[in-house]
């Protein structure tokens, strides 16, 4: 059997699997892609790699649309997005309830995981009319064939912290990336206030997770098992890592605060992020990104579902 192609970030989760420490049974050749969101597009567009790294949101839109991969229950990233939201201080927005009726702009595509999740929270949490917003997104979809709600503008080839800061928009989501003291988060003492969801949800919220092309499945039926099994050794070593202080870096670090509060700060399988599953699949509903609710079974590969 020709070796799989594979892409994935460059975290300590993939490390040890593509570095060799870990091994999968299927023979797998690794493919560079610099940003790993690229990867995803070119997967939902073109089927490039065999197995690919991908935003989950963008999974739902993909799935939706009809496209031939599946998802087995790796969670490659994650976190809170309270952070994601951002206001111009001389705009008048001062609590989430103020977005409502602006013109708001949003980190790449409408679609984009981050993006939804904020969204979502805003809604859920703090009763923001999502439908009473213009959301102006900066680039267009990884699926292309996605058509966007009435109330979304794309202005592709835009900066959002550029649009905040030069007030064309009145706040923004996403990865907003700014020194400026003119732009402030929305949502004072973020972290925390992800941290008091999770405790009042119990919702740990999903970012990137693992697909492959369903064409492999009739192939290999044992595929899906070996990947999954894979991907846990591989983080085995890495939640080691964590403990004994060997893996230092912020994203480490962000890690092990998140361990402190939710415990595995990596759970892989159905039973352990069913939760976060039904929620992103409510949200993306909610938001038009999404024509129905996908179930678990149509999201995951079968001979996954009981995988922990």
């Amino acid at each position: 059997m020709q070796p799989l192609t594979i892409a994935l970030g460059n975290y300590g989760l993939t490390k040890p699997l593509k570095e060799g420490a870990v091994k999968a049974r299927a023979s797998l050749d690794h493919v560079a892609v610099e940003p790993i969101t690229a990867a995803m597009r070119r997967m939902v567009r073109g089927l490039e790699f065999d197995i690919c790294e991908m935003a989950f949101t963008t999974y739902l839109c993909a799935r939706a649309l009809g496209k031939p991969i599946i998802a087995i229950p790796a969670f490659l990233t994650r976190n809170f997005h309270h952070w994601a939201a951002f206001s111009h201080v001389d705009s008048g927005v001062k609590t989430p309830k103020d977005l409502e009726g602006r013109r708001i702009a949003v980190n790449r595509g409408y679609t984009v995981t981050t993006g939804l999740w904020i969204r979502g929270v805003l809604q859920h949490e703090y009763g923001v009319d999502l439908r009473r917003i213009t959301w102006l997104a900066t680039d267009e979809e990884h699926v292309a064939e996605y058509k966007a709600p009435a109330n979304v503008e794309y202005l592709r080839g835009e900066n959002a912290a550029e649009l905040l800061l030069s007030r064309q928009c009145d706040a923004a989501i996403g990865d907003v990336r700014t020194d400026s003291p003119l732009v402030r988060p929305l949502i004072p003492d973020p972290r925390e206030a992800g941290f008091a969801y999770f405790r009042k949800t119990g919702v740990y919220p999903i970012n990137h997770g693992v697909v492959l092309k369903s064409a492999l499945l009739a192939a290999n039926p044992s595929l899906v098992a070996d990947l999954f099994a894979a991907f846990k050794a591989a983080k085995e070593i890495y939640l080691m890592q964590l403990r004994d202080g060997a893996a230092r870096t912020p994203a480490d670090d962000q890690a092990r605060r998140l361990a402190e509060v939710v415990g595995d700060p990596f759970p892989f399988g159905i039973k352990a992020n069913r939760k976060a599953i039904e929620t992103i699949v409510e949200f993306a509903v909610e938001q038009q990104v999404i024509p129905r609710r996908l179930g678990i079974a149509e999201l995951f590969a079968p001979g996954t579902l009981e995988l922990e």
